[in-house]
């Protein structure tokens, strides 16, 4: 798999980065998989080329950071290893352990880190907006950081560009540490993020590392029009109900099923590589909880789509109210 830089950044990270929400122990994801179970999955990534693996602290209360560690000790060495984790939402009771204030940032990245069994991230995302905090404040300390040592760069996740904007101007008068990816929310169902924030971390080379690139599963078919849930996790994840599933939404679905059946491929294959022929997009987060999910995300990195048939997958969509800030 291509290494490539992410954004202007001298970071380098596989075109394709693995997610690793779906690995540790939470009841309310029965789809996820513990540590034995992801470890083939895991293996066959970095075979396979992954260099970049994405977690967060909350997935799992820290779980998924545990297994992340361990399981990457085993296969990858830590000067290949490009690791992401995130910092935002609650950990502990009370305001304190949650948001992006010094004091929770200055603690949470010593937790991530003591579950992860590292001296440091490679790259360091702020999980959400808080609108709670000066984001002075929060650029400052995510600034310490990355000056301790305990991060070697910083990134931001799902919010509107204004926002994006306005705490990168922060850094810069201040003379702190810029983010320099954005992990956000962006599929052939979901596309509102080429209105105004794209552009800007193309305009400002920033890298764009979307999550949610097959929507949930939604994309790879697992509902029906009719109501048919044909996995587990279309049949438990309630943000999969909450985001998708409009009429305009199995359009998409529909014709993306014609272009691959074209093909004779599947349909996950041929809207990854779509996302992967977006400008501006460095590295997709890709989730897999079977073997068969990480082939297809393989395969997706090596297709080449026509300009016929990206303009056939992306003429069925219509605007969509924002989601995933």
């Amino acid at each position: 798999m291509d290494q490539v830089r992410l954004g202007s950044s001298g970071l380098h990270v596989s075109r394709l980065g693995l997610g690793m929400m779906s690995y540790g122990n939470d009841a309310n994801r029965p789809w996820m998989l513990d540590e034995a179970a992801a470890e083939p999955i895991v293996r066959r990534a970095v075979e396979g080329g992954f260099t970049f693996f994405d977690t967060a602290d909350m997935y799992s209360q820290g779980a998924s950071e545990v297994a992340t560690g361990r399981l990457l000790r085993k296969l990858i060495t830590r000067d290949e290893l490009v690791l992401a984790t995130k910092v935002y939402f609650p950990m502990t009771p009370g305001p304190t352990g949650r948001g992006l204030s010094r004091k929770h940032i200055l603690a949470a990245i010593d937790a991530s880190l003591k579950r992860l069994e590292l001296d440091y991230v490679d790259l360091y995302q702020i999980h959400r907006w808080d609108f709670e905090t000066p984001i002075e404040e929060t650029m400052e300390a995510l600034h310490e950081v990355v000056k301790s040592g305990k991060a070697r760069y910083i990134g931001a996740s799902s919010m509107y560009a204004w926002q994006f904007a306005k705490a990168q101007h922060v850094a810069e008068r201040h003379g702190w540490t810029p983010f320099v990816s954005m992990q956000n929310h962006y599929n052939l169902i979901y596309r509102e993020e080429e209105r105004e924030m794209i552009p800007q971390c193309i305009d400002r080379g920033v890298g764009i590392i979307p999550w949610s690139p097959l929507a949930r599963g939604f994309l790879a078919g697992t509902r029906t029009r009719e109501g048919e849930r044909r996995t587990r996790r279309s049949e438990t994840d309630p943000l999969q109900d909450e985001w998708y599933g409009r009429p305009e939404d199995f359009d998409v679905v529909d014709q993306l099923a014609e272009v691959a059946g074209e093909r004779g491929l599947p349909s996950a294959q041929v809207a990854l590589a779509w996302l992967l022929h977006r400008p501006g997009v460095t590295a997709p987060i890709v989730g897999a909880t079977k073997l068969g999910h990480l082939e297809d995300a393989l395969a997706a990195a090596e297709l080449a789509l026509s300009p016929d048939e990206i303009a056939r997958l992306e003429e069925p969509y219509v605007p969509h109210r924002v989601l995933g800030h």
